[in-house]
């Protein structure tokens, strides 16, 4: 198959859901999103192998059969929140407020009246798409969201179109420095995920007692600007309505910005991120791989630590 032709029938199926979707109810499209996402989980490969090696990995003390669970619960996720991105940008404001209901923004909610820029930090968690859309009417105020580009453009566009439906804007991660030190210097909000491994050269971090690669990007801007940082997660009702909990990172003693810093506030996010997934781990996103460069860090902490036995002897 052509790429171009593999592109058009992608872009098709992608359009046929989203027309379906976007003509359901909200608790009809959440269950369509989840039917989908756990026949993919029980039909086919896709990331599969990925998903159960990182969950036995980060949960060791769990059955096989705990984290077959975790792992359907995961995909489930994954498929309400694509569908929920359909459903937000074709209904309207009043009703995509309604399906969020943040708790804990009012510290947030100073800094921005105060003028302070502020950064929205969450992962690829809950559904972070109908998140970004809901708290940006809730707060009155256009997110500007950091985002990866999708590979089939077609694809993109439409994506991009229903993020912006209800006022936010975006910008591309890898020409976003720029952006999103004007958005905060004009007291805006950036919203950014941040749980994706980085480069083999960013910062380190411990995540579920592995060693990963963590963009040092929110941090840096965190300091170097003096924006807070606010934790977000969309937690999931049994009538499919969120529930956001929201939490101002702790930035203490950490004036100033040098690499040290900026690493040790990239740990508290991460420490941060943990808490939440380790608490709903059906809300994340266990298919990506998040510790791809964990046995080039392993293998170079073992260096490290033999050449310091050796000088010990």
């Amino acid at each position: 198959m052509s790429g171009t032709f593999q592109g058009f029938v992608e872009y098709s199926l992608f359009m046929t859901l989203r027309a379906v979707a976007r003509r359901l109810s909200y608790g009809r499209a959440g269950r369509l999103g989840g039917f989908l996402g756990r026949l993919v989980y029980s039909l086919t490969p896709f990331r599969k192998k990925v998903t159960l090696d990182n969950l036995a990995h980060a949960f060791p003390e769990k059955s096989p059969s705990e984290r077959h669970r975790i792992a359907r619960g995961a995909y489930a996720n994954y498929g309400t929140a694509l569908i929920e991105v359909f459903w937000a940008a074709a209904n309207s404001a009043e009703d995509v407020m309604q399906k969020l209901v943040p708790r804990g923004d009012e510290t947030a909610r100073k800094h921005l009246k105060d003028g302070k820029g502020v950064i929205f930090l969450s992962g690829h968690f809950g559904s972070w798409e109908l998140m970004a859309a809901s708290l940006g009417l809730h707060l009155q105020l256009p997110f500007l969201i950091v985002v990866q580009e999708q590979r089939n453009k077609m694809i993109n566009a439409v994506i991009e179109k229903d993020r912006c439906r209800h006022g936010n804007n975006t910008v591309p991660m890898s020409k976003s420095v720029r952006d999103i030190i004007q958005t905060l210097g004009r007291g805006g909000i950036a919203g950014i995920l941040a749980d994706q491994s980085g480069p083999k050269e960013s910062t380190i971090v411990q995540f579920f007692g592995r060693p990963c690669a963590a963009h040092r990007g929110v941090a840096a801007f965190s300091i170097k600007l003096d924006a807070p940082i606010v934790m977000v997660f969309p937690i999931r009702q049994d009538d499919g309505t969120y529930v956001a909990d929201i939490e101002e990172l702790d930035r203490t003693g950490l004036e100033g910005s040098s690499d040290e810093q900026i690493e040790e506030l990239t740990r508290r996010h991460t420490a941060v991120l943990e808490r939440y997934v380790r608490k709903y781990p059906d809300h994340w996103l266990w298919m990506h791989k998040r510790w791809k460069h964990t046995a080039y860090f392993e293998s170079i902490q073992a260096k490290s630590s033999a050449r310091h036995a050796e000088e010990e002897m």
